[in-house]
């Protein structure tokens, strides 16, 4: 299949010398999860480690696709600040209200855009309120959960795995551990997919999120549960009421994306990669080493903006001013050859990827991700064990996201299997969404009645 040639964008000046530099569109029509690999390598081989991009109309930034580069601006805050109020552009008036990058990058008081101190005081509420969920008792609901959408269209032969199984199974987790009911947690899917598409109604996508979780703290404050919303509201670190509603916002676009993204893609690779799926069910390889090749290659989040730079400096061979804005192109890391063998494989075992970012603001929630989706993968493998795509691989769509890389589709085919016997267990069957294991919770088949 022909790759379409990158986009141009709009033609910018270097902050130093004034010399015009064409900026590579990270938007568009024509860019998805599968032709902006190429737009990496293009970049990388004209401008190095360090390239001028658009990531919306009008708006300039830097990608940092060198591996070496995006440790360096993830670990030094003291040159690249989290805060967006440093954001020279913003600063100056100059970033129009209904852009479609404001909602991905306007100042919220939550982890993602804090420094110092106060990003380590949300940050150790929000850790603390994942680290209390029991790894036993989620599993068991992830798989639950997996068996309930599995058996709902195992009769049928075939299935769409994206809307049947990797974008619905996250959302009835994640919604688990949220406090929230099924539907509410539809509809914040759909704020998130609204908000990462990078298109004229993300700021309205933004705000209907905003309103449903303003909805559940109020819920929470009146009734404690044994959720991630209550346990953010009643830390010790005291967060106010719009503290814990934007880093809800930051752990649900993150999490619930990120997770569909990855078990999808991962069920694509296996269904690709005849000699991948001999050696997983050979033994060769463990379902993580699957999972980690997959974040090699295609990590769930391609590019995540942002950092500012706090004074003049040189980066990565360019010329950046005080305030530029910086983005985390995650995949183009992750594809550095400085950092990869020399035929371009990642080696099995190898975690110094940087899918989940790096440095103090590295992905909080990864083990959780990596227990849903190895869940899901394992699950679904074992009960349908004969399944193939039902398309030639070249016609599977990614979605077109400058942020997000997953599948549109995946349509599969497979023997109507014979499901295991038995109940299934009634939190997964008539509740989709679990309640949330929390680590001091009794487990529901010894609570005393």
């Amino acid at each position: 299949m022909s790759t379409p040639h990158p986009t141009a964008g709009p033609a910018v000046s270097c902050p130093v010398t004034g010399a015009s530099v064409t900026a590579a569109a990270l938007y568009g029509p024509d860019l998805d999860g599968n032709t902006m690999p190429a737009l990496y390598e293009e970049l990388r081989g004209t401008h190095g480690p360090v390239a001028p991009v658009s990531v919306a109309p009008g708006i300039d930034a830097w990608l940092v696709l060198g591996h070496r580069e995006l440790l360096r601006l993830t670990r030094e805050e003291q040159d690249f600040s989290h805060d967006p109020r440093r954001w020279s552009r913003l600063r100056e008036g100059r970033v129009p209200t209904d852009s479609p990058i404001l909602p991905m990058v306007g100042w919220r008081p939550a982890l993602l855009f804090a420094d110092g101190q106060q990003h380590r005081r949300m940050r150790i509420a929000v850790s603390d309120a994942l680290a209390a969920i029991n790894g036993h008792e989620l599993r068991r609901s992830v798989q639950a959960t997996a068996e309930a959408l599995i058996a709902g269209f195992a009769a049928h032969g075939e299935a769409d795995l994206v809307a049947a199984y990797a974008r619905t199974l996250p959302m009835r987790v994640i919604a688990g551990l949220l406090g929230v009911d099924e539907r509410t947690g539809r509809e914040l899917v759909e704020a998130v997919a609204g908000l990462v598409s990078a298109t004229s109604g993300a700021g309205d996508a933004s705000r209907r999120m905003g309103a449903i979780l303003q909805g559940l703290i109020e819920e929470k404050r009146r009734m404690r549960g044994d959720d991630i919303v209550s346990a953010l509201l009643h830390h010790p670190a005291r967060l106010t009421d719009e503290e814990v509603l934007h880093n809800l916002v930051v752990m649900f676009v993150a999490g619930n994306q990120t997770t569909v993204n990855w078990i999808a893609t991962t069920l694509r690779v296996l269904l690709c990669d005849p000699a991948l799926r001999s050696s997983l069910s050979g033994g060769h390889l463990s379902v993580d080493d699957a999972l980690d090749l997959v974040l090699w290659r295609f990590p769930p989040t391609q590019n995540f903006p942002a950092r500012y730079a706090t004074r003049d400096m040189r980066f990565g061979g360019q010329d950046i001013r005080a305030g530029d804005m910086l983005i985390l192109g995650l995949a183009a890391a992750n594809a550095d050859p400085e950092v990869l063998p020399a035929d371009g494989t990642p080696v099995v075992g190898n975690r110094s990827h940087l899918a989940f970012g790096a440095g103090p603001h590295t992905c909080p929630a990864q083990d959780s991700a990596r227990l849903i989706t190895r869940t899901a993968v394992d699950t679904i493998r074992h009960r349908l064990p004969d399944l193939e795509l039902s398309v030639p691989e070249a016609e599977l769509k990614w979605i077109n996201s400058p942020w997000s890389k997953g599948l549109g589709t995946l349509p599969v085919r497979f023997d109507s299997p014979q499901l295991p016997q038995g109940p299934v267990p009634s939190q997964a069957a008539e509740a989709p969404a679990p309640a949330w294991p929390h680590r001091n919770a009794v487990p529901p088949r010894a609570r005393p009645h």
